[in-house]
């Protein structure tokens, strides 16, 4: 099969996966989620069977544990949180009115300090700025809650996921063996490195950006809950669940602590401002330079813009499920794009063509020959023997 054929079938491949995603999209989220929970507890129930456990109790007791400390957090955490994120909600108009009014009476102070112009300018910016978000934020709840969080769709996830979850950790290594075997064997190992990559990849994204998540999401939750800030536990947990989206989960997070900082602290108790604002620097240090590093690494190795560009296009098109699929078919999407471009600088169409007909090996200019070795001259010894 030529490259060009090979080319044509990965590209239609592709195209009716993004087809048919788009088709179910109002079905698949307890697939996928079912998906994600078997991979990421494949691992854990492999460990098992190599401790002569059967895989279908291994699954089992693995998922088992799971959903006790599922439904244990949830009953503990859920009510608070949506009462918290109930009266944020209800609040938060509020409390951007009053700082407004502190905006208002910091004017006189800005004025000689900026000059009228850029006083009304700042002004001007920061309302219309705390006005887009407070309209992004209400989008995105509106779009998740139309989207992803239906009655349907709530009891098909606790109840059709676990399902799907236990039938795929028993089936996992059945089914990626007849994978194997329908590979071509003629390209089999070349298609298993690429499949090493993508593996390599989505471990990255699940497994690392999961647990960035959950790190995230408790210190940001009882930095802001010891630190006595309003609503500290919601907007901890808010801004950690969206950290997934590059930049977001902290700008959304730090625009909500210190607004309700400003209002709650200024200015008898100040100082409390400085330890919110400390909060989110430690936070954001951390993130950048530990834990990404440490559990993500450079698994993923996507740009932050294009990983920003997929998840927008992605949940527009499929909605919640979008949001959910889009990180992990930026990362495939980004070794295959790597791939590609490997083998098209190892092709003839980047190389050029030897004298052979075979893909060059130098870019510029021929290969220059190896120097010849000189030709020894006969001993006098030797020469005297010829003579005679």
């Amino acid at each position: 099969m030529t490259l060009r054929n090979q080319v044509l079938i990965w590209i239609g491949l592709f195209l009716a996966t993004i087809l048919l995603i788009w088709v179910f999209r109002s079905i698949l989220l307890p697939f996928v989620v079912g998906l994600a929970i078997a991979y990421l507890l494949n691992p854990i129930v492999n460990l098992l069977q190599r401790l002569h456990i059967a895989r279908a109790w291994g699954a089992l007791i693995v998922l088992g544990i799971v959903i006790a400390i599922i439904a244990g957090l949830v009953l503990a955490l859920v009510p608070l949180v949506a009462q918290q994120v109930a009266s944020l909600v209800s609040l938060l108009p509020g409390y951007i009115t009053d700082v407004q009014r502190l905006l208002q009476e910091w004017a006189p102070q800005l004025t000689e300090w900026l000059g009228p112009q850029r006083t009304a300018q700042l002004e001007s910016s920061l309302t219309e700025l705390i006005g887009r978000g407070v309209e992004i934020v209400g989008g995105l709840t509106a779009t998740l809650a139309a989207s992803g969080l239906t009655v349907l769709n709530t009891i098909a996830v606790l109840f059709i996921t676990p399902v799907m979850a236990f039938y795929l950790l028993v089936d996992w290594e059945r089914m990626t063996e007849k994978a194997r075997d329908l590979m071509p064997r003629q390209h089999q190992d070349e298609i298993l490195g690429v499949l090493k990559q993508i593996d390599q990849a989505m471990a990255g994204v699940i497994r690392g950006q999961g647990s960035v998540i959950l790190v995230l999401c408790i210190f940001y939750s009882t930095a802001l809950t010891v630190a006595g800030l309003n609503f500290g536990l919601s907007i901890g947990l808010i801004g950690g669940l969206l950290s997934f989206i590059p930049f977001v989960g902290f700008i959304v997070g730090f625009v909500l602590s210190m607004t309700i900082a400003i209002v709650q602290f200024w200015p008898d108790q100040w100082i409390m401002v400085l330890v919110i604002l400390t909060i989110y620097m430690v936070g954001q240090f951390l993130e950048g330079n530990v834990l990404y590093p440490k559990l993500v690494g450079q698994s993923i190795n996507i740009n932050p813009v294009w990983l920003m560009f997929a998840l927008f296009a992605f949940g527009l098109l499929f909605g919640f499920v979008g949001l959910l699929l889009a990180v992990p078919l930026a990362a495939i999407s980004g070794v295959l794009t790597r791939y590609a471009l490997t083998k098209y600088r190892n092709s003839s169409l980047y190389l050029g063509l030897d004298a052979n007909g075979a893909p060059a090996t130098q870019l510029v200019g021929p290969v220059a020959p190896p120097p010849s070795e000189p030709t020894p001259k006969p001993s006098r010894g030797k020469a005297r023997r010829t003579a005679k």
